[in-house]
């Protein structure tokens, strides 16, 4: 097995924290600050943004860590995550932030992001509009198909009250695998604190 170089431990300890870091802040911070400080258009349009970034992150990142990491100063390499005493402290929990990753950018956030646009156009296609006769003069003032927002006061209409039911459950379940995520990131690092003992 090959010696770990200081310059992959340091590799490593850099891509771990930044690891765990945008975890926490996007989490329990970022997220939760911008929910509060901006409108619901603005907030929607920022996380947007922000998700493609984060899980790209948080796919890539615990790799690199895996890849780097090592046991008594020796790199473990691929057959080293492997082996059995590695399997529990190395590989698992940083494959499991990896598939997590990669369930919340291409299963749930693509479904999120389908809802929210189904929400905005309560159930109408913006196709089915372009091709009626009185898309033009709908298109520039569409906002919702009963005239009322996602997160307005009640009442709303059946299926706006289904698209907010099916919004909340698949970003409860894309914060629930975020929060395994993070749990993994932790338990790495749990490990990997015992090491420099």
């Amino acid at each position: 097995m090959p010696r770990a170089s200081p310059r992959s431990t340091r590799l490593r300890t850099t891509h771990y924290g930044t690891l765990l870091g945008s975890q926490v802040f996007q989490s329990f911070v970022g997220g939760i600050v911008a929910f509060r400080a901006l409108p619901r258009p603005q907030f929607a349009t920022l996380q947007t943004a922000i998700f493609p970034v984060y899980f790209s992150m948080q796919t890539a990142l615990p790799i690199v860590v895996a890849l780097t990491a090592s046991r008594g100063g020796q790199a473990l390499g691929l057959s080293g995550l492997a082996a059995p005493e590695n399997r529990y402290n190395t590989l698992l929990p940083m494959a499991t932030v990896a598939i997590t990753g990669l369930i919340n950018m291409f299963v749930l956030r693509p479904l999120t992001t389908k809802t929210m646009r189904e929400r905005k156009h309560q159930g109408e296609s913006l196709d089915y509009l372009i091709s009626s006769s009185i898309a033009l003069e709908l298109t520039g003032c569409l906002e919702t198909r009963d005239g009322k927002k996602s997160y307005d006061a009640p009442p709303h209409s059946k299926e706006m009250v289904a698209l907010n039911k099916k919004f909340g459950r698949i970003h409860g379940l894309s914060s629930l695998v975020n929060l395994v995520s993070l749990i993994a990131t932790v338990w790495y690092g749990a490990v990997m604190s015992k090491k420099l003992e």
